[in-house]
């Protein structure tokens, strides 16, 4: 099981930090339990999702609104089918061009070789003051 988990992630962090969308997108499961808490008002690509399409929607608006400065991993745990990746990044908000440092941290569940489970925690409040 911890081979499969780690296959996803390590596939998962690669695409991301490719922006390869297709790739990424086929991770998830068709039905995906996807929760990024936040002022969704303000930041558009912030709260639930429920679909590989939502999934795909969500990263093309991100990627058409921030550049990313810098990422970095600082520890995955996994347990199970279950991991947690922690890190920090800072990126640009195109529309305000003001940067944003936070801490994050990714919580997913995988089965069979599927995110089928998916939670961001960043500093979302730092995000939505960047926008205005």
């Amino acid at each position: 099981m911890e081979n499969s988990i780690n296959k996803v992630i390590q596939n998962f962090l690669k695409y991301l930090a490719e922006r390869n969308l297709e790739d990424l997108t086929k991770l998830f499961v068709e039905n995906v339990d996807w929760y990024i808490p936040g002022d969704e008002s303000k930041v558009e690509w912030l709260g639930k999702r429920n679909s590989r399409k939502e999934v795909y929607e969500f990263y093309d608006l991100l990627w058409k609104n921030t550049e990313p400065i810098s990422a970095n991993i600082d520890n995955i745990f996994i347990n199970d089918n279950k991991a947690v990746i922690t890190g920090e990044f800072s990126t640009i908000m195109l529309q305000t061009n003001k940067i944003v440092n936070s801490l994050f941290f990714i919580q997913m569940t995988v089965e069979n070789e599927k995110i089928v489970k998916y939670r961001l925690l960043e500093d979302s409040y730092a995000v939505s003051i960047a926008l205005t």
